[in-house]
């Protein structure tokens, strides 16, 4: 919350009353991306958080796993290893939209995608801008100039608060 990008966040959920302070918004965020709930076998192992920027195995298949910098990290470290790409660019400036087959840790994804070039707190504060406003479905916006879509699942299968829903994941949807 101490980023501009998250204090602009809140304004706009604010103005459209979506929370009443920043104390809320700020606990409502905790639980959606941090709250844990199980995946698998009945262990509260999992969160909105891992799926998305961390990434987790499901199945003997890579899930989730959508943060470039983790990816860039993963990759040099010679943990990931990368098949192949698509994307909608070159976008005249960051951040642009990959999408992408790898490996990681021997454990195969194949398709995936990332934003490029950006901050994790932009990643962050427009995939929770995009659960709030169109969960479970695509969110359409453009960024600068150029259109593109957000996709939000909300877990379903637990809840927290009154009957809130956890982040499942949330992607950019690539060309």
């Amino acid at each position: 919350m101490k980023t501009e990008l998250m204090k602009k966040l809140f304004a706009f959920l604010h103005k459209k009353n979506r929370y009443g302070s920043e104390q809320e918004f700020v606990a409502d965020l905790k639980e959606m991306w941090f709250g844990l709930y199980s995946r698998g076998d009945g262990e509260q192992d999992s969160s909105g958080f891992e799926h998305v920027f961390s990434g987790e195995v499901k199945k003997g298949k890579v899930s989730g796993f959508h943060n470039w910098i983790r990816f860039y990290l993963l990759e040099k470290q010679g943990i990931v290893n990368y098949f192949s790409h698509n994307f909608n660019g070159p976008w005249d400036t960051y951040p642009d939209v990959l999408g992408l087959q790898f490996s990681w840790d021997g454990f195969y994804k194949e398709v995936g995608s990332a934003f490029i070039g950006c901050s994790p707190e932009f990643e962050f504060g427009l995939y929770t801008l995009c659960f709030i406003a169109r969960p479970g479905r695509a969110c359409h916006l453009s960024l600068g100039s150029y259109s593109l879509s957000i996709q939000t699942y909300p877990w379903t299968k637990t809840t927290y608060g009154n009957g809130k829903k956890y982040i499942a994941t949330a992607y950019v949807i690539s060309p």
